[in-house]
């Protein structure tokens, strides 16, 4: 695997980026701008977020550049006004309030740029009686009811999806989405704005599709007996004789004629349509399973419809045969990681450089962003307003 290179940078080149440093959604967000091709400048705090992996792993991290300003020291406010000032979008992700109080709220950003588009990255967003409290993912995920839905067993638990639902789907994306909707209007009528993008909100509306289904009587308010969780005998997860397992997904019709033939299951086939019968064929698929291995079954269902595919751990997943041809995971200085997505044919994204290191680039942001006030020097006669009439876009 290797990263391509291209001649024409990505859709978002051009586009100038503060990222105010913080953990989880917010910094993906950046990343994905980073990834697009955006100029994304990370403001590190001296001594870090105080919760994170090592720098030189952190893949969030690629495609940026780092400075670090202490907000808490005299003139660090005013130095991220300073990048702010040349900046198309700044993304933070403190409770609120918090950037008001450090001084870099949105009034005193919109201030210094009217352009510009303030996004905000919040599990309970900025308003409401618990925006001031303290939670995670799965916290924001249990209030929407969309962790609820989660899971085999109506009598068990929800299983917890890491966080890659609340964090980055209904955080993250959303806060991208707003983003770059703010910007093209920023872009045309000269105002900027701020997207307030809460966790509770996204994943909310993630499950749009099943809160019509619930209304129209096509989904019981209970996880593990429905079509999408497990419920389905023809749509969840299975063990193999190895201990594998393989992802069945036949919902269609003409699918499920082309797995019940390669499994042969005979009659137990006919219990698709018949709820009551369901147990029944679970069972029959799963014994079915049960009597060979992962890499078999894998072999057996190759280049067939009937929706099977075996269930690859994370470090399984770059060498599979459909993945590897797309590149859709790239190495770049030894790390293998996921590509940029999605893919673009006139300006494609492409992994640049590595995780930022905390400070690294702060002279390099200094002399191409204009802002001498990263380094403590003294700006030239005119200097602000050369630099303000430069296009960041």
């Amino acid at each position: 695997m290797s990263t391509a290179r291209h001649a024409r940078p990505g859709p978002l080149a051009g586009v100038r980026v503060v990222e105010l440093a913080g953990i989880g959604p917010g910094p993906f967000a950046a990343m994905l701008l980073a990834d697009l091709g955006a100029d994304v400048v990370r403001v590190d705090r001296p001594g870090g977020p105080g919760l994170g992996i090592d720098p030189a792993y952190d893949l969030t991290h690629r495609n940026k550049r780092s400075v670090l300003v202490d907000l808490k020291a005299e003139g660090g406010p005013d130095t991220v006004l300073d990048l702010v000032a040349r900046a198309d979008v700044l993304i933070e992700g403190y409770r609120p309030g918090v950037a008001e109080r450090l001084g870099v709220g949105p009034d005193a950003c919109l201030a210094r740029n009217p352009r510009l588009v303030y996004g905000r990255m919040t599990g309970w967003g900025q308003s409401g009686p618990l925006a001031h409290t303290a939670g995670h993912d799965v916290s924001y995920l249990a209030v929407t009811g969309t962790l609820g839905m989660i899971g085999p067993d109506p009598d068990g638990p929800p299983t917890v999806p890491a966080n890659l639902l609340g964090d980055y789907a209904g955080g993250s994306l959303y806060l991208v989405v707003g983003v770059l909707a703010a910007l093209r209007h920023a872009q045309e009528h000269g105002e900027g704005q701020v997207v307030d993008a809460a966790i509770v909100d996204g994943a909310a509306h993630l499950a749009m599709m099943i809160h019509g289904m619930l209304a129209a009587g096509g989904w019981q308010d209970r996880r593990g007996v429905n079509l999408l969780d497990g419920g389905c005998p023809f749509y969840g997860v299975y063990a193999t004789s190895d201990g594998g397992h393989m992802a069945v997904g036949a919902l269609e019709q003409r699918f499920y004629e082309e797995f019940a033939r390669i499994l042969a299951l005979g009659e137990a086939a006919e219990a698709r349509n018949d709820p009551a019968r369901w147990p029944e064929l679970r069972e029959a698929v799963a014994a079915r399973f049960r009597t060979r291995t992962r890499a078999e079954w894998t072999a057996v269902f190759d280049g067939t419809d009937a929706c099977v595919a075996p269930v690859l751990s994370l470090r399984e997943a770059p060498g599979h045969p459909h993945l590897a041809a797309r590149a859709t995971f790239v190495e770049h200085d030894g790390l293998v990681q996921p590509a940029p997505a999605p893919r673009f044919s006139a300006t494609p994204g492409t992994v640049r450089t590595g995780p930022a290191r905390p400070g690294a680039d702060t002279d390099e942001v200094a002399r191409d962003w204009a802002v001498p006030s990263l380094t403590g020097a003294t700006p030239p006669p005119d200097a602000d307003d050369a630099a303000a009439k430069e296009p960041s876009a």
